[in-house]
């Protein structure tokens, strides 16, 4: 492909900046010639000084000097006496050698500004340089926390993974050894004995109570529950900030006495930890190959199998509608199926799939800005064994 040819007043550019800045010249020495009289002796003196000194009037290309050198030469040939000096009148010409001297001081001052403008330029460059290195290492420090934050986490849940399956073997090797570590669970006197396979779990956390997992998904978590939702927003299963947080059960779920609904919370994070993929449930193909989702509590195994997938909201508290995170009991059989009827009418696809008053269902809620300021994802199951 054939260069840009950039031509100013029959002068030819190298670079299209080389360019615009004669363009820029150009359209000054047009408004001169359309303000200044230059067949006027004293308007076109003023000119020249103007010219020579070059406060007014500053040019970046040739086309300057051009102009200049026309106006000068211009000057020179008016007739002697045609300019005023104040008290005596003098011959153009006769101040030839002066003109001179004048155009070495010009040529002078202009080597001045290019330096000066050369200067202020480096410095424009060095500060922009600058920025963008501070600029660089705050992203590359953001960056690397953010890795090692996702590092950290997945490093956590895989070395009690690593325990619960070690356990789970040990247990089908007839080699299961109880830990050393007498168990109780303080917040219930009479509650049931906790699963083999997560009493050395339990031990570390106390805040344990139960384990999410979906086959074929990065979703295999322990999940934890305070008594607020707040807590493991920012806080990871080792009590240590961080922002990928845990997947929590609402405060208000009793896993003892057996809630309605149990919900559990997660974040969805860009690097896919967490809830990360739980959106693959909008699409109906991907539910068909993940119907089914085990959670086990502390006390007891579970399978589910999804019912419905939503978008949702979080509602300002006067809203009247239906809020799927205040749903964690029943109290009668026509309160549990109009909730069974607002969530099918929001369910993105039809999977067939009814529950009855009695029921233990599971929802699996996370973030989702992809459509409305405070949305949510929302996946729904009930148990089948």
């Amino acid at each position: 492909m054939a260069d840009k040819i950039f031509i100013v007043e029959g002068r030819q550019y190298r670079t299209e900046s080389d360019y615009n800045r004669a363009l820029h010249d150009k359209k000054i020495i047009e408004k001169i010639r359309a303000e200044v009289d230059v067949n006027n002796p004293e308007a076109l003196k003023a000119l020249v000084k103007e010219l020579r000194l070059g406060e007014k009037y500053k040019f970046f290309t040739v086309l300057g000097d051009d102009f200049q050198d026309e106006m000068e030469e211009k000057l020179r040939k008016l007739p002697a006496g045609t300019v005023s000096t104040g008290k005596k009148k003098v011959a153009s010409a006769a101040k030839g050698s002066g003109s001179l001297k004048k155009k070495s001081f010009d040529e002078a001052q202009m080597e001045k500004f290019v330096k000066q403008e050369l200067i202020r330029q480096e410095k424009r460059r060095k500060l922009f340089l600058r920025t963008c290195a501070v600029v660089g290492t705050v992203c590359l420090t953001y960056f690397g926390y953010y890795a090692y934050e996702g590092y950290r986490t997945e490093q956590n849940f895989a070395q009690m993974a690593e325990i619960k399956e070690q356990t789970e073997k040990d247990i089908a090797n007839g080699v299961y050894e109880e830990p050393a570590v007498q168990i109780t669970y303080t917040q219930e006197k009479d509650a049931p004995e906790i699963l083999d396979e997560y009493k050395k779990i339990f031990n570390m956390n106390k805040k344990l109570i139960g384990w999410l997992k979906i086959d074929d998904t990065n979703i295999d978590y322990p999940v934890m529950q305070t008594s607020d939702n707040v807590y493991y927003l920012t806080h990871n299963i080792n009590q240590e900030e961080d922002r990928n947080g845990a997947l929590f059960m609402d405060a208000e779920c009793d896993v003892i006495n057996g809630s309605t609904n149990y919900i559990v919370y997660g974040h969805d994070m860009r690097s896919g930890n967490m809830f990360g993929k739980l959106d693959k449930y909008k699409k109906e193909s991907y539910y068909k190959e993940h119907k089914y989702i085990t959670f086990d509590t502390i006390y007891e195994k579970g399978t589910y199998e999804v019912m419905y997938a939503f978008e949702s909201k979080v509602y300002k508290q006067e809203d009247v509608d239906f809020k799927y995170y205040q749903f964690i009991d029943a109290i009668s059989e026509v309160e549990f199926n109009s909730y069974m009827k607002e969530m099918a009418s929001w369910s993105l696809y039809d999977t067939g799939v009814t529950a009855r008053f009695g029921d233990q269902l599971l929802t699996l809620s996370t973030c989702d800005k992809s459509t409305r300021e405070n949305g949510r994802f929302v996946v729904v199951a009930k148990r089948i064994k």
